[in-house]
This record gives C-alpha cells, structure tokens and sequence, in this order.
C-alpha cells in the first residue's frame, strides 16, 4: 500500500490484512516499552487543518511507538497564515525529505491532490464530508474484536450522516466485510441522495434497534451545517438519541460505538455510557494499533519481525 485516501482504495481482504497486522501491534502496545524499531529512519509529517484529539493524538503515538521521527505541523503558525498556498507549503515539506504524511482538511478531495505534489505516502486522516478511512478500520477492528466477524452482522448507524465522513467510510468497510447497515436519521440529516450506498434506511430508531448488533451512534455536527436543520436538540434526542430506555431494548451482545467528540446527553444519555457493551474506550485504544499498521503499511520495509524489540 501506498496511500490511504479512502475505503475505496482497499478491498475486503485488505482491510483484513491490515486489521490482522493491527493485532500483531497491538501485542507492542502490552510490553513494559511499547515500542519497535519498524520505522526507524523514517520520517512522518502529521498536517492538521482542522482541530482534532483523537485521531491526531494516536497517529502520533502510533509514529513514536514505531520509533519514526515525527513533525507535528500546525497550520496555525505556519506561513499559510503569510498568504502561501497549500500547494507551496506541501512542496516546501516535502523538499525537506519526509517518507509519510497524514493529512486532515475540511475540504474534500485535498488528500488526493497532495499526492501530486509530494512524494511521501500520503494518509487520509478526514477530508470534508468524504472519507475517514483510518477511522472505519478502527471501528471494524473494534466489532471483529468483540464479535469475531462482521460477517452477516446487523450494523445501525444513526444521527447526522449527511455530514459525516465516518459514515461514509464505514458504510464502505463494513460492506466489504459481509455485515448488512442501516440508516437511521431526520430527512434533513441524511444525504440528498442515496445512490451507490450498499444501506437499508429505516423509518425510525425504536424500528431499527430490534435485532441490532451494533448500533453506532453519530455526532449532529453543527459546525458543518449552513443552516438549522433540525427543531431542537431536545427533539432530537426524543427520537434519535440513545436513551436509557432504548438501550434497554438491545441485546446483551449489541456493541455501543461513537466515533467522537460526543454531545453528552444529545447522541447518547450519560448513564447509557456506563454500560459494559459500550466499546467508545475500545474504539480510542484500537486506533493507535490500527494506525501503526496503516503507516508500517504505507512506508514500512514490507516485512517486520513484531517480536524485535529496541535495544537497550
């Protein structure tokens, strides 16, 4: 693998093939010192055009516990703020000599564009509303963990699709993996058209959770919508949220997922998130395994005895 732009780019047994290669990392991540020397020599730019903590936050562990040299790149503070174009700051990164670079943008397809002005490997870490693809192998690993398989599983997701890149990448992966999703959302938060999505809508929340296996909930994400799209968050909450009650209704093995930062008491009710088929926690800690694995991927030597440990 080169880039990882989207779901697209990668076939079912890949995914598997990276999920697998995530748990042979994940071991690294139980020793006293969770580090190997995979990408020793290698250099990883993290570009962040848009805030974020959890995804940031663990594709820097992941780069670290892979003994890369690691730039944090603030966009805040460079000279974007001067007036340069993105293409020049790309240009200008990557005459330094860099072997990796994870991007975040707010604008869709920029990931794909900086492939042509750079010649590291190049990680889609969110683009607009388009894709999240490190974030949909998280979450697959995350539900192969607890149930097995996403074969023939009954995946929900509900909440703001529309402007979700995780839903999009999602509904993509766990399609490749043989599970069957569904949507639940108001008209005004699903996408204006459907074509091409491998999804069932459903009519309402209290419908789609019967035989549910995993209801994965999503943020209402304000800060991407133009105008008001719903009444009232209370509203919402009354017939989208995740209430004490709904919960109630699910069955003991339905796995609980949220891809974060969560509106509390909006998407899922605080007492809700002490239940033990929560997996929010399980999702965060499977991202740094997962991206360990896309960046040994992308511009590791091809094979790596994950036993080898850094001398001392």
């Amino acid at each position: 693998m080169r880039h990882l732009l989207s779901i697209e780019d990668l076939s079912g047994e890949e995914m598997q093939d990276l999920l697998r290669l995530a748990k042979s990392f994940e071991t690294v991540q139980q020793r006293p010192v969770p580090k190997v020397p995979a990408l020793r020599g290698k250099t990883v730019v993290l570009a962040f055009f848009e805030d974020s903590t959890r995804t940031r936050t663990s594709f820097d562990l992941a780069a670290r516990r892979l003994s890369a040299d690691l730039v944090n790149f603030s966009a805040s503070s460079s000279s974007l703020k001067k007036g340069e174009s993105l293409r020049d700051t790309i240009e200008t990164i990557n005459a330094m000599g860099i072997d990796g670079l994870v991007i975040r943008h707010g604008s869709s397809g920029v990931p794909k564009q900086i492939t042509q002005w750079t010649d590291a490997a190049v990680i889609n870490a969110g683009d607009g509303w388009h894709q999240h693809p490190t974030q949909a192998l998280l979450d697959a690993y995350t539900i192969q963990n607890r149930l097995g398989t996403l074969e023939n599983k009954s995946i929900v997701l509900c909440g703001d699709i529309k402007h979700s890149r995780v839903a999009r990448s999602d509904v993509q992966a766990f399609n490749k993996l043989g599970a069957s999703v569904s949507l639940v959302a108001p008209r005004t938060l699903l996408p204006v058209s459907l074509e091409g999505w491998p999804v069932r809508v459903e009519p309402s929340l209290d419908q789609a959770i019967e035989n549910a296996d995993v209801l994965y909930m999503l943020r209402i994400q304000h800060e991407r919508m133009g105008q008001s799209l719903l009444p009232s968050v209370r509203e919402y909450r009354r017939g989208y949220g995740l209430t004490a009650e709904r919960a109630g209704r699910l069955g003991p093995a339905c796995i609980i997922m949220h891809p974060g930062p969560m509106n509390r008491g909006v998407e899922i009710d605080a007492a809700v998130l002490e239940d033990e088929r929560v997996a929010v926690l399980d999702q965060v800690t499977a991202g740094v395994s997962v991206r360990m694995a896309v960046l040994f991927a992308s511009i590791g030597p091809g094979s790596f005895d994950v036993s080898q440990e850094l001398p001392t």
